[in-house]
């Protein structure tokens, strides 16, 4: 991102990663840092592994551009050529323990892998090719001299713990503030994908208004249908083992829109707050520091203290491992989401 704002790009790049939003984005700003001194659109060509031989796309990257400084030539779905090469019975394969065709002999031609790899020990100096995978092997040719070349530009998923930094840095873009546990909370209900959670953000930007903080209640009305306070109620209910008030609570929240999995995130992010509270008290906390590591609100740390003193030894490890096998079910289960979840809190009831 820094070279395309730059302007200083190289002409080759091996975009390879899972999290959609990153590829984009890296594509988009190289595109536009190639385009510049030249005419929009006219000295692009884009083409899609598999559907295009990889011939015509090093054809392209070495056509010289037309009244600008460089091409821009993309290809994505680059890794469709490693499943090709993989279904040759051995041959054509170009991974570094066998060279061209591995330990089965080299095939007669070339694999499009390759052929790229070999492609980048001298690219064109007037175009800037740009290789999008989803994932590729590491030992194929063209990642290990992207590694060797630094022109790898990787785009994993952010982890669970990074989201919530990534939300605070994209909340502060837009010009609103998020508080360290609400950009918690956000992440619990929106993630993993950050398309999602971009979106959730520009949704949440515009409702709260210019400078405005990002709050509890304004995910409530954008992100999920149901309050904090409400899910607070539920899990109140589970602790004290009253599962006609728990049933009560989830009837209210439970919107069939989304299956289920926004007030199961809710659920679990309240529950994981009270882990962090057990933890800080058990390290001899007082409830004000335990609140605070936990990111309870101070006025809600009595509230919290009380549950923990309903719940039985362990009953929170039960509870964690419940949510999970739930999230699992409203997945991947054929049951109605609101039966999952009821059964979800019959079984948070019995421990």
């Amino acid at each position: 991102m820094k070279e395309a704002a730059s302007g200083n790009l190289r002409p080759v790049y091996l975009v390879l990663g899972e999290e959609r939003w990153f590829v984009d984005r890296v594509v988009a700003a190289i595109r536009e840092a190639a385009a510049k001194g030249g005419i929009a659109g006219f000295n692009e060509d884009k083409f899609t592994a598999g559907d295009t031989p990889v011939e015509s796309v090093l054809g392209a990257a070495r056509m010289l551009p037309m009244m600008a400084p460089r091409r821009f030539v993309l290809v994505r779905g680059v890794d469709r050529w490693e499943k090709k090469d993989e279904g040759d019975d051995g041959e054509g394969g170009d991974d570094e323990r066998g060279g061209a065709g591995g330990k089965r002999g080299a095939s007669k031609q070339a694999s499009p892998l390759d052929a790229l790899a070999e492609y980048t020990k001298a690219p064109s100096p007037s175009a800037v090719l740009v290789l999008v995978a989803t994932k590729l092997h590491g030992q194929r040719r063209i990642v290990t001299a992207a590694k060797k070349g630094d022109f790898l530009v990787a785009c994993e998923p952010l982890n669970r713990r990074a989201l919530p930094g990534f939300i605070t840095a994209i909340a502060r873009e837009k010009g609103n503030p998020i508080s360290g546990d609400v950009a918690d909370q956000l992440a619990e209900l929106a993630g993993p994908e950050l398309g999602y959670v971009v979106d959730a953000i520009e949704r949440l930007s515009l409702y709260v208004g210019p400078k405005q903080p990002i709050t509890e209640d304004a995910i409530a009305q954008v992100v999920i249908r149901v309050r904090q306070s409400t899910v607070w109620e539920l899990i109140d209910a589970l602790g004290r083992r009253r599962l006609d008030r728990a049933l009560a609570a989830l009837a209210d929240a439970y919107d069939p829109r989304d299956g289920g999995l926004r007030l199961l995130g809710a659920v679990s992010w309240s529950v994981r707050q009270l882990v962090k509270f057990e933890s800080a008290l058990a390290a001899g906390a007082s409830q004000a520091e335990a609140a605070q590591r936990a990111g309870v609100a101070p006025f809600k740390a009595g509230e919290y203290a009380q549950t923990l003193r309903t719940l039985p030894k362990g009953a929170l490890g039960g509870w964690m491992r419940t949510l999970a096998e739930t999230d699992l079910a409203l997945k991947s289960s054929r049951r109605p989401a609101q039966a999952v979840l009821e059964t979800m809190l019959i079984e948070m009831c019995s421990r």
